[in-house]
């Protein structure tokens, strides 16, 4: 894996995190019962982005290094997805001659 790539995948992941881990305990103007004129009820009151952007990049963290280790290793290669057997034979395999 090259440092693009790595670095790209672990901007999917943060975003898909992100956005996962911003609803998770949220008070809103209509539960604190402060509503600003011109808002809905449903608007955030506190919404501790900070907080949630911490928790979303050691949750991120953590699944890159899943990611990274699973790539990295060979544990699942590109020829375990191909799943049409576009690819062609592996190389390894056996082509019926035994010489």
């Amino acid at each position: 894996m090259g440092i693009t790539s790595a670095i790209v995948l672990f901007a999917v992941l943060w975003f898909v995190t992100f956005l996962t881990v911003i609803p998770f305990r949220i008070k809103t103007q209509g539960d604190v019962g402060e509503i600003v004129p011109g808002t809905q009820a449903g608007a955030p009151h506190e919404h501790g982005l900070k907080k949630k952007a911490m928790i979303t990049t050691a949750i991120a963290a953590v699944l890159w290094l899943i990611c990274f280790y699973i790539v990295t290793s060979g544990v699942i290669t590109m020829r375990d997805i191909d799943m049409f057997n576009r690819m062609g034979p592996d190389a390894t395999q056996s082509h019926g001659t035994d010489e």
